[in-house]
């Protein structure tokens, strides 16, 4: 069985001063360090190497029991962390004083007790912090029975029941909103805009829910946040793009005015203006869109926003924006020039970053390799994306890509191989119930086109391909194509004889 890399992932994860930080503190343990030894072996390792661990390790005896010995290091790491970062968020500091009322308590110190208590409690409340709220108001109803007991009945426990009753019904309150956000993100992640009728119904149906539709529902900015958000994902499913901009920019708006929850999920607030983004360069405000890049590149700098995952999400989002803008203008050249040095920040990243932002990359690359008729290394990136297809993941994704993929070949004149790919291009789009329309006419034509070598007949079978493909995109369930590949300029560029890019820049 391949041993577990999970301790060199974490050992690796560790910044400079993280690790110096373990070390220090291992430093003031007395007896034996082996887990330092292990620590600093494996420090060195590029890649994980459990054998020459053994073979460097062959005359400590702890080699004997290695596995029990690396999870008391994984331990250790992760106790060393949580000290190190007590004092970095809003949660971890309320942990710390929810436990150190817990030891006062303990010891009857109760004065003390509600010194901490008053503290935590504006802590928790300034930062909608509702579940150690709650737990903190369990604690003042224990430190008034204590005081009862001494005589003392100057606490009002009507108010205090009052204050109990209001944060649970905002705790239920955002455990709805999260409910609702988690259906229409899985309804996105999992297929991509609304196309069919099962997809579109389930859309209505969060839009219609009375935590969405009615006013003032949201009891707190974290769940106001949640709720526009959720209206900006529907509308964005339906590809509602004003109402959508509309929607996410209330988003960012609330986060602006509350500057320590947005500090506290920053991931949301990159999340809102990377769809801002997205809104703006549908809409062709293209610099509107630019203007938000920055925004999100300056986010780096800003407090919250430095830890690795979030650091991680902004360059995914800014980077990818980036292509996508450049894709809409027709600026592949432009776009090209970003690809190496985004891939080399990707092979940083390697382990960390999602499948999804993954594919996505790949996906552009090849497209922006397309526009620039550099078809062999298009074809290289479209089959990343191919060759790493998930059951579950962005089915549209892989969809289009197929057909992205008849295109490519198609241009790099592979008229053999093109007739075998349209036959599992076919099978595999109608297993999972995506060959609508629009991609049963592209695989029709294609077919025809797979099989002409003589270049008037290409012109002809082109030229009438063009007046029903764009008939088809005038229905709101087909255009979205158009998202992952400009057909309608590609044909255009065809029979012209143009750059695809001139075209697309001309049309837009």
């Amino acid at each position: 069985m391949k041993p577990s890399e999970e301790l060199f992932d974490l050992i690796k994860s560790l910044t400079k001063s993280e690790k110096r930080f373990f070390k220090l503190s291992s430093s003031l343990q007395s007896g034996s360090k082996n887990y330092l030894k292990i620590f600093t072996a494996i420090d060195k390792q590029s890649a994980y190497d459990e054998d020459a661990l053994k073979l460097e390790f062959k005359k400590e005896t702890f080699i004997k029991h290695f596995p029990s010995e690396k999870n008391h290091l994984y331990k250790l790491i992760l106790k060393s962390l949580r000290a190190y970062h007590s004092d970095n968020s809003v949660s971890s500091i309320l942990k710390q004083e929810i436990k150190n009322i817990e030891i006062l308590y303990m010891k009857s110190l109760y004065k003390e007790c509600n010194k901490f208590l008053e503290r935590a409690k504006k802590l928790a409340i300034t930062h909608e912090k509702f579940y150690y709220l709650y737990e903190l108001l369990s604690w003042e109803k224990t430190l008034l029975e204590e005081a009862y007991e001494e005589g003392e009945f100057t606490a009002d426990l009507d108010q205090l029941i009052s204050d109990e009753k209001n944060v649970i019904e905002k705790l239920r309150n955002l455990a709805g909103y999260h409910v609702l956000y988690s259906k229409i993100n899985y309804l996105f992640r999992s297929g991509g805009y609304s196309r069919n009728d099962r997809d579109r119904k389930i859309v209505e149906e969060i839009s219609n829910h009375p935590l969405i539709k009615e006013k003032n529902t949201a009891l707190s900015s974290r769940a106001a946040t949640i709720c526009y958000y959720i209206q900006g994902f529907c509308a964005m499913a339906n590809r509602d793009w004003a109402r959508s901009k509309e929607k996410f920019q209330k988003v960012i708006d609330i986060f602006d005015k509350n500057v320590l929850i947005k500090n506290d999920i920053p991931k949301r607030y990159i999340s809102g203006m990377s769809n801002l983004v997205k809104c703006e360069t549908e809409l062709g405000n293209f610099k509107a869109a630019q203007d938000m890049m920055k925004k999100i590149d300056a986010l780096n700098s800003s407090k919250g926003f430095r830890t690795l995952d979030v650091q991680l999400m902004i360059f995914k989002e800014s980077k990818l924006a980036k292509l996508k803008l450049l894709q809409r203008q027709g600026k592949f050249k432009a776009a090209s020039e970003l690809i190496d040095p985004i891939i080399e920040e990707i092979e940083i990243y390697r382990g960390k970053m999602n499948k999804e932002q993954e594919i996505k990359f790949y996906y552009s690359f090849a497209y922006i390799f397309f526009g620039i008729g550099e078809y062999n290394k298009a074809l290289f990136w479209i089959n990343k994306v191919l060759n790493d297809n998930e059951n579950n993941l962005r089915q549209d994704l892989y969809g289009y890509a197929r057909v992205f993929n008849l295109v490519i070949h198609f241009e790099l004149g592979n008229r053999e191989l093109l007739e075998y790919i349209i036959k599992s291009t076919y099978r595999y789009l109608n297993k999972r119930n995506r060959a609508y329309e629009i991609e049963d006419l592209m695989i029709s034509n294609f077919k025809k086109l797979a099989k002409t070598y003589d270049l008037e007949q290409e012109v002809v079978l082109i030229k009438k391909l063009q007046p029903e493909l764009n008939a088809l995109l005038q229905n709101d369930r087909d255009n979205v194509i158009l998202e992952y590949f400009d057909f309608q300029s590609w044909i255009i560029a065809k029979l012209e004889s143009r750059p695809l890019g001139e075209v697309i820049a001309e049309r837009n």
